[in-house]
């Protein structure tokens, strides 16, 4: 009797393990099909508009951090006449960006609303802006009409209604704790918002913001969910509902690797501002953009690029171009954006890369423009090698292990080129294999310039120094024995010396997308630029102030930029270098960054990343 029970109980665990593992499986396919368009879309836009842009300040931060009285910021409701608004254009420019959705702040946290709200103490455009038209059900129409994916930006603060608790960051209307009902009269404010927004345009994605202020308790965050659910099964929802939400949403910062979840999206600014500000003409340019769009796509997340527009409704000229300019590079290389999955992350594949839905097609995408291209590890072999947009032919070799391409150079795109390499299966990809090793004099005998200078750049930037005490600092040479086939090999070696003589391992991956190598001291960083840059190179996650920046070898002084680099976090901006073409090494330039002590990096834990610009 006592087998037989446990017999039984042994049987009724094993068919509730089952059934629970069925159900995670069942669970796990439906967030698959849920999530599949918008792991596809790859790009979005976001528009930050608003009374705001009437005087061009921080969106909602300019009164909550008493830049601006909480009256003067409100009276630019008079100022948004949105007379130029012209919701059809709006939407055929996102369509010709080449995004599949775009995200739009139906309230940001100043309390004002786009649409002609009905929930009480609504303040809304209809009814106290000059406007006096509801601007947001004219937009979303016309984003529908096109096909485009429908997101709507929410805040869940609204630092301007009377039973919200928090008004300014010194001022604060009540405690939640001490006044419970007061609090429910503005969790139903919100909750009935977000109802009259699913009801009146059936989203596909909400796009939350401010959680931080309150816990999911208190925010009712599930009970929210459930809401939206109700509405729409299927409905996607940012990180930023204290994580109940489905993907992360890392903000300004591109991501130094690729984050741990499946699903995220980087949102982006074009200049510093989310918001139309009258005097910010940081732009970043085009060439920058696609190659952030880039940098997304290889890490197998989206980016949700912003526009600000004016208070009349038209869209900033510096804001358009950028759009079109991305469009013209969307619609040449549509293969190799949309449907993408997460490449080959790896220090010697310096190249971003990423496949295609199915795993039979590697998407390489090439910021800089040079003839050739290899890639190791490769154990499959290919069956079609050729540039998406472009009908150039490629050459190859292949061994079982190295493919090696011949680029012909003439048509490669202004901004990225991309080739694809397409395989009966998805290819197996062998990364642990040590490379053949060579010894400084096997180098100084090879007649292959391009060859020998490759191996030296890449023995250098693991820490294998293959001339050190051979050479010194300023290029005389040591070693008697050390005798060069190629003159073009020994000009390149003594141009370099300083970094050739004793340079250590560079940095890690995904700060930079080639190789570096690091001076003794760690206060000098070099940077391998090879071929010829489409645009600035650049770095991420650089925590160090930069003192200077040259080319080794011949004492240019070159200039670089910021972007991204919020006042109010310790995660550092994106350094952008301007390499002149002029100076650039047909065979390696190498840029040395002194820095203001050893360097330090910054590498991120990705989520949803708040912004109190």
């Amino acid at each position: 009797m006592i087998r037989k029970k446990s017999i039984l109980a042994v049987l009724f665990l094993a068919l509730s393990s089952y059934n629970v593992f069925a159900q995670e499986t069942k669970n796990k396919n439906e967030e698959v099909k849920k999530m599949e368009w918008f792991e596809d879309a790859k790009l979005g836009i976001f528009i930050h508009w608003g009374i705001y842009s009437v005087k061009g300040i921080s969106e909602s931060w300019a009164f909550f951090n008493n830049y601006i009285s909480h009256e003067n910021y409100m009276k630019q409701l008079g100022g948004f006449t949105a007379n130029q608004y012209q919701p059809e254009e709006w939407a055929k420019l996102i369509q010709e960006s080449g995004a599949k959705y775009s995200v739009i702040t139906t309230r940001h946290h100043d309390g004002v609303s786009l649409w002609d709200s009905k929930s009480n103490n609504a303040i809304t455009t209809a009814k106290d802006a000059a406007a006096k038209k509801d601007v947001l059900t004219p937009f979303v129409s016309a984003l529908q009409k096109k096909g485009l994916k429908t997101g709507l930006y929410y805040s869940l603060p609204d630092w301007s209604h009377p039973d919200y608790d928090v008004n300014t960051r010194i001022k604060k209307r009540y405690n939640v704790g001490d006044d419970a009902n007061r609090w429910n009269k503005f969790v139903n404010y919100y909750q009935g918002q977000l109802a009259e927004l699913s009801k009146a345009y059936k989203p596909d994605l909400i796009w939350f913001d401010g959680d931080w202020e309150h816990n999911d308790q208190e925010w009712r965050a599930k009970e929210t969910l459930t809401q939206l659910r109700k509405y729409n099964p299927n409905i996607i929802i940012n990180s930023r509902l204290n994580q109940h939400g489905d993907y992360d949403t890392p903000e300004q910062g591109i991501p130094v690797v690729k984050p741990e979840a499946r699903y995220w999206e980087l949102c982006y600014t074009m200049n510093d501002s989310w918001g139309y500000q009258h005097f910010d003409h940081h732009y970043k340019t085009p060439n920058m953009i696609v190659r952030t769009l880039v940098d997304c796509i290889s890490m197998g997340g989206n980016l949700l690029l912003d526009i600000g527009p004016k208070a009349d409704g038209t869209i900033p000229t510096e804001q358009v171009q950028i759009l079109k300019e991305l469009g013209r590079w969307t619609s040449k290389h549509k293969d190799a954006i949309y449907g993408t999955r997460a490449g080959v992350q790896s220090r010697f594949w310096n190249d971003k890369n990423a496949f295609s839905k199915d795993g039979k097609t590697l998407y390489i995408y090439l910021d800089n423009v040079k003839d050739k291209l290899v890639l190791q590890g490769l154990k499959t072999k290919p069956t079609s090698i050729k540039f998406v947009g472009n009908s150039d032919k490629i050459d190859y070799q292949y061994d079982d292990y190295t493919l090696e391409l011949n680029l012909p150079t003439a048509n490669f795109d202004p901004a990225v080129t991309v080739v694809a390499i397409t395989f009966n299966e998805k290819p197996a990809i062998d990364l642990e294999r040590k490379e053949v090793s060579y010894t400084a004099y096997e180098i100084a005998g090879q007649s292959q310039v391009a060859h020998a200078i490759a191996t030296i750049s890449k023995s250098t930037a693991i820490g294998s120094n293959l001339f050190k005490d051979k050479i010194s600092a300023d290029g005389d040479i040591l070693d008697k024995n050390l005798k060069f086939t190629a003159a073009e090999i020994k000009e390149w070696v003594t141009k370099n010396a300083e970094i050739l003589h004793d340079a250590e391992a560079g940095i890690a991956d995904g700060h930079y997308a080639g190789l570096s190598a690091l001076s003794k001291d760690k206060q000098t960083l070099y940077l391998f630029v090879e071929g010829t840059p489409t645009g600035p190179i650049a770095l991420k996650g650089l925590k160090n102030t930069i003192a200077r920046i040259r080319i080794v070898g011949e004492g240019s002084m070159i200039g670089h930029d910021i972007f991204n680099k919020l006042y109010w976090s310790s995660t550092p901006g994106i350094v952008y270098i301007d390499v002149p073409k002029e100076r650039i090494d047909k065979n390696m330039t190498i840029i040395a960054v002194l820095l203001d002590k050893p360097i330090e990096l910054y590498r991120e834990h990705v989520g949803a990343i708040e912004s109190n610009l």
